[in-house]
């Protein structure tokens, strides 16, 4: 036992002095140095290849997610915007990828899809490097996060604002909510930052609609006076939004024949003759439209089918010479040249606003015999035909100088003939029934509207809640694709 614990004392003592000598000589050194050198190269290599891994994935999920929330944001896409993100991912094998459900958020002229995707890497090689904290052990996988959404949204909008200023609206305060809740919406929809996309058209209407001098000007027409300036349309006109024709318009006579004739009262004549009662073509001019709409007043009967024809002509394609005439007399801005745009073009929305506290009326003509000469024409720019007939001519002889243009029944046909003509082409109508008092006034309305949920009963001040929720809709038309 002795002599074998003298020779383990012998081992011990020769694999220390190796040792010893084994670090005090230059070639064990350099040893270490190849090893340590060799781990830290495996290392790298094998993270780097754990990464280029990752990289390689995260780059495939977020191609793919990017795709998928392009497509489903499509304006044009028909199909479920959730379904058309999960599809993608499916037909990519990532369908397990997918965080959650798609957010999608659309309106009339807009639509943003988002999505979330998140896939496990195998780490292979990181393992090496013991990225851990103390105690715990490597991480086995990486998880790779992606995240896309697309929004595409309308640059450009045509607005006609088809507003009611029949004798009607003077009650109740009825004229004056109308003017705010109108100078809310036009402050809304042509805020600075929507300069030169969107266009408004003001289109106050009665029992007539006045183009005023410069815009009748640019129709082809039958003038025979200068007294006030509405273009006569024929039942058929309102079974299309053009108003392009085969002849020429006739111009509507000038006088007036309504109220009970006690006096020679001509300031509400059939067809409106001051300023502030005229059509504001393609206009962007924020002050000059809020100046008008404060100066609305109340006039005679009630006309829906022609505010409604005006209002979609404006925006068809059709009136596009008028509008570039106006430019080139610098009535309209240059910046419209070209609208109305096609109703093919995707980067443009249209929309209608009608409003009406009522319903259809009546509407007369005089016979032609009693308007075919100047003097005519003139006569009856001095009397009002109540008055007149009254006055000057036997009561059995009053209904010869006179004819029914319209009645109210034929008159809702038309108004039901132009909005779907309008809603054929892709306008979007707003109606808002305004302390309509009858049922028959709201279903008019009701249904010349885009949709139920595009229809507003209001009464009071809360027609500027209906205006500004669609001021608010509106507003969101900015291009972003």
């Amino acid at each position: 036992m002795e002599k074998k614990g003298a020779q383990l004392i012998r081992w011990n003592r020769m694999i220390r002095e190796r040792l010893t000598l084994f670090g005090q000589r230059e070639d064990g050194s350099m040893v270490i140095f190849a090893v340590f050198v060799f781990i830290m190269i495996l290392l790298v290599t094998g993270m780097a290849v754990d990464f280029m891994r990752v990289e390689t994935t995260r780059t495939r999920v977020q191609a793919t997610l990017d795709r998928a929330v392009l497509a489903a944001a499509d304006l044009d896409q028909t199909l479920p915007r959730d379904e058309v993100v999960a599809d993608y991912m499916t037909k990519a094998d990532l369908a397990d990828a997918l965080v959650g459900d798609p957010t999608v958020d659309e309106g009339l002229n807009y639509s943003e899809v988002s999505a979330s995707a998140a896939v496990e890497v195998p780490m292979l090689f990181s393992g090496l490097a013991a990225v851990t904290n103390p105690g715990s052990s490597y991480h086995e996988s990486l998880t790779v996060p992606a995240s896309a959404t697309a929004e595409e949204r309308v640059a450009k909008v045509e607005i006609s604002m088809v507003l009611d200023i029949s004798g009607s609206m003077n009650s109740n305060n009825r004229i004056g909510n109308l003017r705010n809740a109108a100078s809310e919406f036009v402050n809304t929809v042509l805020a600075d930052s929507n300069e030169d996309l969107i266009s408004v058209s003001l289109v106050p209407y009665s029992e007539h609609v006045s183009a005023g001098e410069d815009l009748f000007g640019q129709f082809n027409t039958n003038q025979t006076h200068g007294y006030s300036y509405c273009l006569e349309f024929e039942n058929g006109d309102f079974s299309t939004t053009s108003m392009s024709r085969g002849s020429d318009y006739d111009q509507v006579q000038h006088f007036q024949w309504a109220y009970d004739g006690r006096n020679n009262d001509r300031t509400r004549t059939v067809c409106p003759r001051y300023s502030n009662q005229t059509i504001t073509p393609w206009s962007q001019d924020r002050n000059a439209l809020l100046s008008q709409i404060s100066q609305l007043n109340g006039t005679i009967q009630t006309s829906i089918h022609l505010g409604m024809k005006w209002g979609a002509g404006l925006l068809d394609p059709s009136t596009r010479p008028q509008l570039n005439g106006l430019i080139g007399q610098g009535d309209v801005d240059s910046a419209f040249a070209g609208r109305p745009a096609s109703y093919d073009d995707n980067e443009t929305l249209k929309f209608i606003i009608l409003m009406s506290d009522g319903e259809n009326t009546s509407s007369l003509r005089l016979q032609d015999w009693a308007y075919d000469s100047d003097s005519d024409r003139n006569h009856w720019n001095n009397y009002n035909l109540q008055y007149y007939l009254q006055h000057y001519v036997d009561s059995r002889y009053h209904s010869r100088f006179y004819w029914w243009k319209y009645d109210s029944a034929t008159m809702n046909q038309l108004t039901h003939n132009i909005c779907s003509a309008a809603k054929d082409n892709g306008i979007i109508i707003w109606t808002i029934g305004f302390e309509v008092p009858s049922d028959a006034g709201n279903t008019v309305l009701r249904n010349c509207a885009t949709s139920p949920s595009h229809f507003f009963d209001v009464d009071g001040v809360e027609i500027s809640s209906a205006f500004s929720a669609i001021a608010t809709q509106i507003n969101n038309l900015k291009l972003t694709r």
